[in-house]
């Protein structure tokens, strides 16, 4: 038979699981603007009713109830949207990460305006038409002068920014690293407590949205998927591999190299192995400085190069007002001191490599003649050798297209005097590895006569290649070579001082048959002016005018997808939050409903005990 206090037991339940609820919806309440908070919800049950089948069982009619327990706590959460906001996340801290350092490059190009590289570069070639027609004048040379030190120190300053916000992003990489191993370290201690709430069979919920958390700032760094196949083992992935397992948290170390110009790469701490990260914040900021900002180095410097050796290659042959004439208006200053170009590349002692940036036939060609050659060049390219064929159809004019399309790191023209000219461009970079050198002519070879016989460069064996000592020794005498530059020539190109100091030595004209030039000739002057808008190859461009096109074009059409795509994320990633807002997040309306209702059931449980309790008193005062 039931208990005689059986009553006062199940308003005894009933006022602690509305009491407790009551407890909930206050936390509720309190966390309704915690960052990552969940609302929790009260699961009531009816407690075991009495009496459970058996021999033993009282004959009653049907089982007695025995009042209310809370069953569990739940935390609402939808955990297939978590999985897609995680995924969303590391999107939109990819643009969010890349949009800002976009914008600060499109202010580096101040284009258009008189501060430009591109105006100053402008300014320079008029300076050389203004010399053209004073040729016998004192003050148009200083102009040149001075003209060309403005351009120098603006190309200077454009790669100084260019270099500083490289730094920048460099930096931002080492504190992202270090948040990155704190938050993986972080999760993995709270795993550790959600395990051991756990096994005492009660629901973390609390700690639960803390994990959460920390999962969305992680997501928002690095591409991470995860998993929670076992209940005990909450695992985060990213690139392929396992970041947290339980209560395990993996590192990264950061590690500099020569091959990367001192910048550090990102490794796993115990295994040493590299990675990579394609999302995230982290990944955008790898991105910016191995291959955006690298990139915009890279064509600066291949612009700076091919403007410094087209104007010396005409200052060099003409003559000052002095009667001065093989002198560079801008200095140059080569890789190595071997005239030969021969580099110790392996490092161990021994000359290895011919770091070679231009070579010129020695003989004159006519772009629109026809050599009636067959065969097949071989030209170094980013990943590995690129074949550019010729046929006895083709013109010398279509041989130099073909080659400057080929996607070679190479480049052909034909120069003043009208010989062949090839020159290196910088070499392109892999995950911010330069495994090759810029400006180095790596690899010729040619199985048809077109560059040996023909274009008197190669020797008869038609091969150069820069993995030898003395690879020059390949060329057709005659033909002429200059030394790869120092690395990054837009950072420390400067006017000749020579020229500095005696402005009439800037040359003005061609001389003839070893004799200086008249006074009133300004040929070679004109020849410089000309350069302006004459195709001289700067990388796949024909024209340095087409080279400040391309660049402003560039730069501004990374500003506007960064621009949109950081939008568009935005708004996915708007869009996802509220509907988990709409599900996790604590309405403070229905929170006070339930509070009234929780009120109402424990007052109700409270008057239930006090009605049993004033039935237990009578039946004492009646001796029953």
């Amino acid at each position: 038979m039931t208990s005689t206090f059986m009553g006062i037991e199940i308003g005894k339940r009933g006022v602690q699981a509305h009491q407790q609820a009551l407890y909930v919806t206050g936390h509720n309440l309190d966390n309704a603007s915690t960052e990552g908070y969940s609302r929790q919800r009260v699961e009531m049950s009816a407690f075991e009713p009495i009496y459970l089948p058996g021999l033993n069982r009282a004959e009653t009619p049907g089982q007695i109830g025995q009042g209310v327990i809370i069953e569990r706590i739940e935390r609402l959460r939808d955990q297939l949207l978590d999985r897609r906001v995680v995924l969303e996340s590391s999107k939109e801290g990819y643009w969010a990460a890349r949009d800002p350092y976009i914008h600060m490059m499109e202010n580096l190009y101040l284009e258009p305006g008189q501060n430009s590289v591109r105006s100053k570069m402008d300014a320079f070639w008029e300076s050389w038409q203004e010399l053209s027609m004073f040729p016998a004048d004192a003050p148009p040379r200083t102009a040149v002068i001075e003209r060309g030190k403005t351009l120098i120190d603006g190309i200077h300053n454009r790669y100084q920014s260019l270099k500083s916000l490289q730094d920048q992003a460099n930096e931002d990489i080492q504190l992202t690293v270090g948040r990155v191993n704190e938050l993986s370290r972080q999760i993995a201690a709270v795993n550790g407590d959600i395990q051991r709430i756990k096994a005492q069979g009660d629901m973390p919920n609390d700690l639960m949205d803390r994990r959460d958390l920390l999962v969305d700032k992680l997501a928002s760094i690095i591409d991470i998927s995860i998993s929670n196949q076992d209940p005990d083992e909450f695992m985060v992935h990213t690139s392929g591999f396992v970041l947290v397992q339980g209560q395990i948290g993996r590192q990264f170390d950061l590690r500099k190299g020569i091959d990367t110009e001192g910048y550090a790469h990102i490794y796993w701490q115990d295994t040493a192995q590299e990675i990579r990260f394609e999302r995230g914040s982290l990944g955008a900021l790898l991105e910016l400085r191995d291959e955006t900002i690298a990139q915009e180095i890279q064509s600066l410097d291949n612009m700076t190069m091919n403007f410094v050796d087209l104007v010396n290659e005409i200052h060099r042959d003409a003559y000052g007002l002095n009667g001065v004439t093989g002198l560079n208006f801008f200095s140059e200053y080569p890789f190595v001191v071997n005239v030969n170009g021969n580099y110790d590349r392996s490092g161990d002692g021994v000359l290895d490599s011919s770091y070679i940036y231009r070579m010129n036939g020695q003989n004159v060609l006519e772009a629109q003649a026809q050599p009636g050659l067959e065969g097949m060049i071989t030209l170094s390219g980013p990943n590995g050798n690129v074949q550019v064929p010729y046929y006895a159809t083709d013109t010398v004019a279509d041989i130099i297209a073909r080659i400057n399309h080929s996607g070679a790191e190479v480049v052909a023209r034909l120069n003043r005097d009208g010989r062949l000219s090839l020159k290196g461009t910088p070499a392109e970079a892999v995950n911010g590895v330069h495994e090759n050198p810029d400006f180095v002519i790596r690899h010729i070879e040619d199985t048809g006569y077109f560059l040996s016989g023909y274009a008197g460069l190669l020797g008869q064996d038609g091969v150069y290649d820069w993995g030898t000592a003395d690879a020059v020794a390949a060329l057709r005498d005659g033909a002429d070579y200059a030394v790869a530059p120092i690395a990054h020539p837009s950072g420390w190109i400067e006017v000749n001082p020579a020229v500095i100091r005696d402005p009439l030595s800037v040359a003005s004209g061609f001389g003839e048959n070893g004799r200086a030039a008249n006074p009133g000739n300004g040929d070679a002057a004109q020849a410089i002016a000309s350069i302006r808008n004459s195709p001289v190859m700067v990388g796949g461009l024909s024209t340095f005018d087409d080279y400040f096109a391309d660049s402003v074009g560039r730069i501004g059409l990374l500003g506007e997808q960064a621009g949109r795509a950081l939008e568009t994320e935005n708004v996915i990633m708007k869009q996802l939050k509220d509907m988990r807002q709409s599900i996790s997040g604590v309405s403070i309306d229905e929170e006070l409903a339930n509070m009234i209702r929780y009120q109402h059931g424990y007052n109700a449980a409270a008057r239930f005990i006090t009605t049993v309790n004033s039935m237990l008193d009578t039946l004492m005062r009646m001796g029953v």
